[in-house]
C-alpha cells in the first residue's frame, strides 16, 4: 500500500470536490469577436476621415458639381473613352457653374475636377462595401457580441443616408438659369455634420470594444457624472462650431475678412444684415457668417477652459490626461483658425483646420468616455 501525504484529505473522494470557479462569466457567451470587430471599425474610422479630407479638397477645388447625375451603382465606372468624356463634359456645360464661371475650361480641365468628385463618391462606395462585408460576415458567423448587432448596423444605415444627403447637396448646385455656382451652404453643413456623427459613433464603439464587458460594468459604478455632463456639453458645442465652419466654407466666407481680431477695422463687420429677407444673412452673408464662427470659437475656448479645469479634478490620472489633451487640441484649433483667416484660407491651412477638428472631436469623445468608464490605477502606477 502506497504512503499517503499527511496533507491529503482523509475522508471523501476526489470526485466530490467542488468545481473550480471560472473567471469571466459575465463575458462568456457575449464577447464575440471583439478584437476583430474593433479592427474593422478602425478601418471604417480611417475611411471616414479620408472622406472628410477628400470632400474638403473637392470643395476647395470647386469640383463638386462636375458630375451632374446621381448613379450609385453605374457611376462607379468612370468614362472610358473620349466620346464618354465628351458626353460628361456636355452635361456639365448645361449647368450654371460652367456658364457663369468656367466657360474657359477645355476637356482636360474638366477631367481634373471630374476625378476629384468621382474619387469622393468612389471612396463612399468602398466604405459601404467594407461595412457590408464586415457586418454580414460577423453576423453570419455569429461573432457579434450580444446586444451589438444594432450598434454595428448603425454606421451602415447612416452611411446610406449620407449618400442621399450628398446628392441632395450636389443637386442644389446643379441648376440651369438660377445663377447657382456652388452647393447650398446649409446642405454642405448637414453633409459634414452627419460625417462627424458617424465618426463619433464609430469612435465610441472602438473605445467600448477595447475593454471587456466585465471591466465596463465595474467602471460604470465609478462614473464621474459632473465632468461627464460637462464633456457632453463641450461635445455639442464643438459640433455646433463644426457646422458653422461648414457654413463659412460653403460661401468662402473665410476669405471675406482677413484681419484679426477686428473685421474690416471694426468689431462687427459692416452691413451684417444687408440681405433680404433678414434670415438669409445667417447663411449667405460672408461677413456675418464669419463673425458668428469667430464668436462661437471664443465662447468654445472659454467653455473648454472651464471643462478642462473641472476635468483636472478627476480622481483618475488617465481621465485627467484625456481632458488636458482635448484642451491642448482646442488651443491648437483656435490658433489654426486665426492663421487660416489671416492668410485668406489657403487650401493647406483649410484642410489642416478640418483635420484638427476631427482630432478635437475624437479627443473630447475619449475624455467623455473615460469620465463615464474611468480606469482605476494603483499607487504604484503613479
Amino acid at each position: 500500500m502506497s504512503k499517503r501525504s499527511i496533507f491529503e484529505e482523509v475522508s471523501g473522494d476526489k470526485s466530490d470536490a467542488a468545481p473550480a470557479v471560472t473567471p469571466g462569466m459575465i463575458d462568456r457567451g457575449r464577447s464575440g469577436a471583439r478584437g476583430a470587430i474593433r479592427a474593422w471599425l478602425m478601418v471604417l474610422f480611417a475611411l471616414v476621415v479620408a472622406m472628410i479630407v477628400v470632400g474638403g479638397l473637392t470643395r476647395l477645388t470647386d469640383s463638386g458639381l462636375s458630375i451632374t447625375e446621381w448613379r450609385p451603382v453605374t457611376g462607379a465606372v468612370p468614362p472610358l473613352s473620349e466620346v464618354e468624356w465628351q458626353a460628361e463634359f456636355d452635361k456639365y456645360k448645361q449647368i450654371d457653374q460652367w456658364r457663369i464661371e468656367n466657360q474657359w475650361m477645355e476637356l482636360a480641365d474638366f477631367k481634373s475636377i471630374y476625378w476629384w468628385e468621382w474619387g469622393h463618391r468612389q471612396l463612399g462606395r468602398v466604405m459601404g462595401l467594407i461595412w457590408a462585408v464586415g457586418f454580414f460576415g460577423f453576423w453570419i458567423t455569429k461573432k457579434i457580441p450580444t446586444g451589438w448587432a444594432g450598434r454595428l448596423a448603425l454606421p451602415g444605415i447612416l452611411g446610406g443616408v449620407q449618400g442621399a444627403i450628398g446628392w441632395w447637396m450636389v443637386a442644389s448646385g446643379v441648376t440651369q438659369g438660377e445663377g447657382m455656382t456652388s452647393v447650398a451652404s446649409y446642405r454642405l453643413a448637414t453633409h459634414l455634420g452627419l460625417a462627424f456623427v458617424i465618426l463619433g459613433f464609430i469612435a465610441w464603439y472602438v473605445f467600448q470594444l477595447g475593454r471587456s464587458e466585465r471591466d465596463l460594468m465595474q467602471a460604470r459604478r465609478a462614473k464621474e457624472a459632473k465632468i461627464f455632463g460637462l464633456s457632453t456639453g463641450l461635445l455639442h458645442f464643438a459640433f455646433l462650431q463644426i457646422l458653422l465652419g461648414a457654413l463659412v466654407a460653403g460661401i468662402d466666407a473665410g476669405r471675406s475678412y482677413t484681419d484679426w481680431p477686428l473685421m474690416g477695422g471694426q468689431l462687427i463687420p459692416p452691413n451684417p444684415l444687408m440681405l433680404e429677407p433678414v434670415w438669409t444673412n445667417f447663411f449667405e452673408n460672408p461677413g456675418l457668417v464669419q463673425f458668428i464662427h469667430r464668436v462661437c470659437g471664443y465662447l468654445l475656448f472659454a467653455f473648454g477652459t472651464v471643462v478642462w479645469l473641472k476635468g483636472r479634478a478627476s480622481a483618475h490620472p488617465l481621465t485627467r490626461s484625456a481632458f488636458t489633451l482635448s484642451f491642448a487640441i482646442l488651443c491648437l484649433q483656435i490658433l489654426l483658425g486665426v492663421i487660416t483667416v489671416i492668410y485668406g484660407a489657403p487650401w493647406q491651412a483649410a484642410i489642416l483646420h478640418q483635420l484638427v477638428a476631427v482630432a478635437l472631436w475624437v479627443a473630447i469623445l475619449r475624455a467623455r468616455f473615460l469620465a463615464a468608464y474611468p480606469i482605476s490605477t494603483s499607487i504604484k502606477d503613479h
